[in-house]
């Protein structure tokens, strides 16, 4: 599956600092690991959409976290080696088709390309593989067998396969949950801890078997369809290798999702941990509720485009608070950001000694190096306003994305 056409980002001149990030499994900010792979790149795996609503402001959140991250490894002078799925074949999407009495697969490809379309219009640097679920069946296939091979998943009634947590010493280490707060996440994010003849009630799905009306593919194990969480072990190790630097998603993906993309490939390939760093940014909430689709509490970036509102503005919106936290979206915040972004646009048209300049990029630069301090970085900006120009104006574009 194609990905969206990359933006420009200028080269930025300044002092580089390590990024470090925040580690959901360790608790901890700590140093990203840019060692290099075989091809001397650093990895990033980010989970995608499934497509069958627009693009929210939760959703732009999320991705223009890692876009930041991206931008800052670039500025590094990092080559980054950017994965992301797309989940293209799962039951939201079948019951929406239904409910709108379309094909799931035309609607699929519709918000896909929407999807796309705020992407680009947003200025987010593309992944280099955008990998459909429905691409990656073979590969999934393949990770099934290995862990059946190992005893490390099992099948019951239905063709249904299933992996075990046992199938690694230390399940639950990526999320930190408890036993208690796993159960609670399980059944309320897509797992089914009441189906008879699992092991445990915390295994997950790694094959569900053909259902009538649901396609299907092909495999040793009889006809089917891939689990959520192994599409994205699948598609990860295939194209950065069974250890990477960074899984990223939004804090609700962190149980179940990406413990058991962890622990996936991790009892597939026999290695300690998938990622070095887990990554994951804070809902974004509208009226004092978290967006999402089973509310309807959603803003399109789509209409707020339509509605003639800049990427940069809503950049700077989604920027005003730290990534990792719970923050409100609301017409004041978007109202202040452009607001903002005048100000910026004026102060920046005057000119001073080039190592002003730089100076003030350094601690912008700093800033975003410190867990994504986008807070810090704004206010370091709006310090400088009236005394910096040309220089600040490249690396906000280089940096943040926002264009003055």
């Amino acid at each position: 599956m194609h990905s969206w056409p990359a933006p420009e980002v200028p080269e930025v001149s300044c002092t580089p600092v390590e990024l470090a990030l925040f580690d959901t499994a360790d608790q901890a900010v700590k140093r990203v690991d840019v060692t290099p792979d075989a091809n001397g790149e650093v990895g990033m795996y980010v989970c995608g959409i499934t497509p069958y609503d627009s693009t929210h402001l939760g959703h732009a959140a999320t991705y223009l976290t890692f876009d930041l991250v991206q931008r800052q490894l670039i500025a590094n002078g990092h080559k980054v080696h950017y994965v992301q799925n797309i989940t293209d074949v799962d039951d939201p999407l079948f019951e929406r088709a239904e409910r709108d009495g379309v094909d799931w697969r035309e609607l699929g490809q519709q918000q896909i390309d929407l999807f796309r379309s705020d992407m680009t219009v947003l200025g987010i640097i593309p992944p280099r593989d955008y990998i459909g679920a429905i691409e990656a069946v073979p590969e999934v296939v393949e990770m099934v067998r290995t862990l059946s091979a190992s005893g490390a998943a099992y099948e019951i009634d239905h063709g249904d396969i299933y992996a075990s947590i046992d199938a690694t010493d230390h399940f639950g280490y990526a999320s930190n949950y408890t036993r208690a707060e796993m159960e609670e996440a399980f059944a309320e994010r897509g797992g089914d801890p009441q189906r008879e003849g699992k092991r445990d009630t915390l295994d997950a799905l790694v094959w569900r078997g053909r259902r009538e009306g649901e396609p299907a593919w092909e495999s040793p194990f009889g006809p089917g369809r891939p689990g959520w969480h192994i599409e994205c072990s699948a598609i990860a190790t295939n194209r950065l290798g069974p250890s990477f630097a960074i899984q990223g998603g939004g804090s609700d993906l962190a149980f179940p999702h990406h413990e058991f993309s962890a622990a996936h490939a991790e009892a597939a390939y026999g290695i300690p941990r998938m990622a070095g760093h887990y990554v994951h940014a804070g809902m974004i909430a509208l009226d004092g509720v978290k967006m999402s689709k089973s509310l309807g509490n959603l803003v399109f970036v789509h209409k707020l485009t339509e509605q003639g509102h800049e990427p940069s503005a809503i950049r700077l919106a989604l920027f005003a608070d730290h990534y990792r936290s719970d923050r409100e979206f609301s017409d004041e915040v978007l109202t202040a950001a452009e607001e903002r972004l005048a100000r910026w646009r004026e102060a920046l048209t005057k000119e001073v000694p080039a190592g002003d300049a730089a100076a003030v990029v350094d601690k912008l630069r700093a800033a975003l190096a410190n867990d994504l301090d986008t807070p810090e970085a704004l206010r370091i900006v709006d310090g400088a306003a009236g005394d910096n120009g040309g220089m600040i104006a490249r690396a906000l574009d280089g940096l943040l994305g926002v264009r003055v």
